[in-house]
Parts: C-alpha cells; sequence; structure tokens
C-alpha cells in the first residue's frame, strides 16, 4: 500500500514554479512510479496489456524519452482506457487519429472530473513528461475512485527475529559475563569458607578450644597438586580471552576527541581572534574611507551629470525630429522611385517609336513583297496565255473539223 502525504501533482507545480528544492527534476520519476502502482492496482496488466498485446510498462517509461511516436499512441490509448474506467465512454484512439482532436477530447474528459488544465494542449504530443504524467495520474485517481478505492494509513510490518541457533565461541566472552562468572564463584566460596561471628561466639561460650579438627582444612592447607593446577589452568586458559565490543556511535567513545578538537579551536581562537578584529578595524576605516570619497566625487561631479542629462535629453529631441525627417525623406524617396520607373518607361516608349520611323527595313520589305508580287502576276499571265493558246487551238481544230463535216454532208445527201 503506498504511503498517503503530500499529492504528487502539488509537487510538480511546485518544481514548475521553482520551489520544490534540489529534487525537484527527479520527481517525474517519483510520480511515475506512483502512477505504475495505480495501474496496478486497477489490474491493468490483464484488462489493458492483454488487449493491446504489449509489453508491460517500465517504471520510468513517461518519465524519459524513449521513441515520442510509441510514447504518445501509449499514452492516448491509457488515457482513453482510464477514462472508460471513469464510467465515462471513450473511442480507443487510432494511429491515424488527428492527435490535436485526441488530446482535445482528452482534456475536455479531464476538465469534466473537475482539474483545472494550465498548460498548452501541444506539450502532450510528445508523449512523455510531467504534464502527460498529471494527465494520467488524475485520470488514474479518477479510475480508482470509481472503483470505490481507498487510501488506508500504512500499517507497518511487525519484523520478528529469528533465533539462530549458533554455536558460541569459548574463547571469547563478553566482560559482563565474565564479572558475573567471577563475583559467582567469590560469593560461593565466601559462604563455604567463612566462619560466622555466631559461631566463634559458642564455641567461646561452652570453654571450649578449636582443635585441629574443627580448623577449616581448604583455607590453611590446599590439597591440590601442582599437576592438577597446571592441568586445570590449560583447560580454563582460552575462556580467559575477553573481548570488549566497542559502538562507534557512543559518545563516550568520541569524548577524548571531542575535547581534543575544543582545545584546538580554543588556541585556534585566541590567536585569529586579534587578527580579525585588526582586520574589522581595517575593513570599517577602509569603508569610511570609500564612503567619504563616494560623497567628495558626487559633490563634484553633480554639475556634469546635470549637464550630461540636458545633453542626453537634446539629444533624445534631436534624435526625434531626425527620425520624423527620416521618415518624409523615405516617403519622398518611394514617390521620386516610382516616377523614375515611370519615366524610364516613356523613355523607353519614345526609343522604340523613334527607331521605328527612322528605320527603312520595312520600306525595303514593302519593295520585296512588290517585287515578289509582280513575278507571281508575270507567272499568271504567261500562265493566262497559254491557256488562251490551248483554248485558240482547240477551237480552230473544232471549227475545222465541223467545216470538214458540212462539206462532207452534200456528198452524203446525194
Amino acid at each position: 500500500m503506498l504511503q498517503e502525504g503530500q499529492h504528487p501533482h502539488e509537487r510538480l507545480l511546485m518544481a514548475d514554479e521553482g520551489d520544490g528544492g534540489p529534487g525537484s527534476s527527479y520527481l517525474t520519476f517519483v510520480v511515475m512510479e506512483e502512477l505504475l502502482d495505480k495501474l496496478k492496482l486497477l489490474r491493468y496488466d490483464q484488462e489493458f496489456i492483454k488487449d493491446l498485446k504489449m509489453k508491460p510498462l517500465n517504471r520510468h517509461y513517461f518519465a524519459l524519452q524513449t521513441n515520442p511516436g510509441e510514447q504518445f499512441y501509449l499514452f492516448t490509448s491509457l488515457a482513453a482506457w482510464l477514462i472508460r474506467k471513469s464510467g465515462r465512454p471513450f473511442e480507443q484512439p487510432q494511429e491515424k487519429d488527428d492527435p490535436n482532436s485526441t488530446i482535445s477530447s482528452i482534456l475536455d474528459s479531464l476538465r469534466q472530473i473537475g482539474v483545472n488544465v494550465d498548460f498548452p494542449p501541444n506539450k502532450l504530443k510528445q508523449g512523455f513528461g510531467e504534464h502527460a504524467l498529471f494527465v494520467l495520474d488524475h485520470l488514474a485517481d479518477a479510475a480508482l475512485k470509481n472503483t470505490s478505492f481507498t487510501w488506508k494509513k500504512p500499517r507497518p510490518v511487525v519484523e520478528v527475529e529469528e533465533e539462530e541457533d549458533a554455536m558460541e565461541d569459548e574463547s571469547e566472552l563478553l566482560l559482563e559475563k565474565v564479572e558475573e562468572d567471577m563475583a559467582a564463584e567469590i560469593s560461593d566460596e565466601d559462604e563455604e569458607d567463612i566462619l560466622h561471628l555466631d559461631d566463634l561466639h559458642n564455641l567461646h561460650i561452652g570453654n571450649k578450644t578449636l582443635t585441629d579438627s574443627q580448623k577449616p582444612d581448604g583455607i590453611l592447607e590446599s590439597t591440590t597438586n601442582s599437576e592438577g593446577w597446571k592441568l586445570e589452568l590449560e583447560r580454563i586458559l582460552p575462556q580467559l580471552k575477553v573481548t570488549i565490543s566497542t559502538d562507534v556511535q557512543d559518545w563516550r567513545t568520541h569524548l577524548e576527541q571531542m575535547q581534543k578538537h575544543r582545545s584546538g579551536i580554543d588556541e585556534a581562537l585566541t590567536t585569529t581572534k586579534g587578527q580579525l578584529d585588526k582586520l574589522h578595524s581595517d575593513i570599517s576605516s577602509t569603508l569610511e574611507k570609500i564612503g567619504s570619497r563616494e560623497k567628495y566625487l558626487g559633490s563634484q561631479l553633480e554639475p556634469l551629470l546635470v549637464q550630461y542629462r540636458a545633453l542626453q535629453d537634446e539629444f533624445a529631441r534631436v534624435n526625434e525630429q531626425c527620425r520624423e525627417v527620416s521618415g518624409g525623406v523615405k516617403e519622398r524617396s518611394r514617390i521620386l522611385a516610382r516616377v523614375t520607373e515611370e519615366l524610364e518607361s516613356v523613355k523607353q516608349e519614345m526609343d522604340e517609336r523613334g527607331s521605328s520611323m527612322t528605320d527603312g527595313t520595312p520600306l525595303v520589305n514593302i519593295k520585296k513583297a512588290i517585287s515578289q508580287i509582280k513575278s507571281e502576276i508575270t507567272g499568271m499571265d504567261v500562265r493566262v496565255g497559254v491557256l488562251e493558246h490551248s483554248l485558240l487551238q482547240a477551237r480552230l481544230r473544232d471549227k475545222n473539223l465541223l467545216q470538214q463535216d458540212m462539206n462532207t454532208l452534200p456528198h452524203v445527201l446525194v
């Protein structure tokens, strides 16, 4: 279960405004991980991943740029699925759809659930970044709310310490255990061997003296030989090694070091305090001298500054007049260019007309045409004469034939 704290949307807005601190550039990764947890709660791996036949999203997918086209398609598809999970109809986007209309529909659905969108829609065309995570995170919250999901307070897991059946090293004992064993042994020996005052008082009351058999032999004379003592010493010698475990975080281990540093600081302070006081006095006197010099220079340069301001105002006025005059000059220069262009066109037209009037080429062409016409007329006359001659010959031939026929006709009649 995720912990309930400051909302990631607020942290992203603080990062945009520059109030997020040095870790604001990594908030997109945090929001992406929280978004992935929310998608897992919505069972996106069973309802969304299987439908699109794609791989599960990694925990930095929409926080980093990998493939803008693929990321934009997955962003719109995931947003459409979350909108449908929140109880609102939304068609599945296709790759051939207009991205502007798809983004507009997603933002309209986001406004319908009461989310204020204060960034331009083209920020979502890249398909990754804080704005895409902003939209997906709000839609995931709306989908969780529609599924009646509620965030609960985190319950810390109780850690159960497992008992380790480890063999303790007989050669290493803690100091406390050794002290307890030694105190127990001493107490046992004292209880066995020490005579009580009440016993001695009872002995003197009975007028009896202590005999050799009544004396404690364990105190006056040892019954252990040297060989047994050596064997016992060899047996118990490994257990006499003591290991003291020191805690590095304990302030007692650093007490001597703290005192040493404190004495070093005191010695350095005594040597540097005089130098710092001297430096402070020198800086103060220097600042006073600089202040007096500034006042003197200000009093000396005041007339020049007034004159400079007056000249600057005069320069601004002259510059404005020059700008106005230059504007009139530009207008007149434009008129002059237009008139010059018209004059050039008139000159070109006059030159063409003058060249056409003084040029004899048309007359030569006319003479050539006339001579060509005369030659054609002569040829036509020759053809007409030939035709007339041919017609005359034909008529004469027909006349001769007719006359011959007339001459032969009387003889035929007779």
